[in-house]
C-alpha cells in the first residue's frame, strides 16, 4: 500500500486542469498493473478524469456509482462547465462511440436530496438511477442501487453524502444525508457482487480542530481497500 505524492496542476485553468490530470491518471493505470486505485481530492470537478479514464479503457462498459448529496448534472454553473456541480453531466456525456447499454445505468446516484429542475430533466433523459436519500429510509434501496449497476463500477463519493452531522467539514452541506452504516452496506455489496476498477473520496474540506471529518474520510478509503481485497 502507498500513498502517492500530490499533484500540483498549477493554474492554467479547469479544463487544462482536468486534461492533465488525466493524461498523469493514465501514465498511472499504465504503471500501476492490477493495484486498486484510489483518488482523492477536495473538488469532486478532479473525477471526471479518471471516470472517463476508464470509460474509455473498457469501451463504455462501465457504471458510475455516485455517492452524493447533488447530482451535480448541471451543464455550467458560475459561467464554467467544469464546475464540481457539472463534473457528472461531463461524465454523462462522454460515452465512447456514443455507447448506452440496455443493461445497466451509466450513472446510480445514491444519497441525493438537492438537484436542479435542470438535473431532474436530465435523469429522465439519460440512463441514470437516482436514490434519494429520503428513499433510503425504507428497505430496499441497496438492492435497487446494486441491480442498476453494470458488470464494471467506478465509485465516486462526494463526503457531502454523509449527514452534516457526521460530516460537517465539507463545502455544500445538506441535511438529511447518508449514515456510516449506509455507506458501508452498500459498498460492501458492491465490491462483493461488481467489478469495482477504481474510486475517489472528494470534497472534504478540513477544519482546524475538528478531525472527525478527515479520519472519517481516511477510514472510508481504508474500508474501500479492505472490500476489495476480500473480493480479491
Amino acid at each position: 500500500m502507498c500513498t502517492l505524492p500530490s499533484i500540483d496542476l498549477g493554474t492554467v485553468g479547469p479544463e487544462l486542469a482536468i486534461a492533465r490530470l488525466r493524461a498523469l491518471y493514465d501514465d498511472l493505470l499504465e504503471a500501476a498493473g492490477d493495484r486498486f486505485i484510489i483518488g482523492l481530492g477536495g473538488e469532486h470537478s478532479i473525477s471526471s478524469a479518471p471516470a472517463v479514464a476508464w470509460a474509455d479503457r473498457l469501451g463504455g462498459d462501465l457504471t458510475i456509482l455516485q455517492f452524493d448529496a447533488h447530482t451535480d448534472l448541471r451543464d455550467r454553473h458560475h459561467d464554467s462547465p467544469w464546475n464540481h456541480a457539472c463534473v457528472m453531466r461531463r461524465v454523462l456525456e462522454h460515452r465512447p462511440d456514443g455507447v448506452s447499454r440496455a443493461d445497466a445505468a451509466d450513472i446510480v446516484a445514491v444519497g441525493i436530496r438537492a438537484l436542479t429542475r435542470e438535473e431532474r430533466d436530465v435523469i429522465r433523459e439519460n440512463r441514470v438511477e437516482v436514490v434519494f436519500a429520503h428513499e433510503m429510509r425504507r428497505p430496499g434501496w441497496v438492492e435497487r442501487a446494486v441491480e442498476a449497476l453494470g458488470e464494471n463500477v467506478y465509485i465516486t463519493f462526494d463526503v457531502d453524502f454523509f449527514d452534516p452531522s457526521l460530516m460537517p467539514a465539507t463545502g455544500t452541506p445538506e441535511p438529511g444525508g447518508g449514515s456510516w452504516w449506509d455507506a458501508l452496506d452498500l459498498l460492501s455489496r458492491v465490491f462483493g457482487a461488481r467489478n469495482v476498477v477504481g474510486a475517489d473520496i472528494v470534497e472534504l474540506a478540513p477544519r482546524r480542530g475538528e478531525e472527525a471529518s478527515a479520519f472519517t474520510a481516511a477510514k472510508l478509503a481504508y474500508k474501500m481497500i479492505g472490500f476489495w481485497s476480500e473480493r480479491r
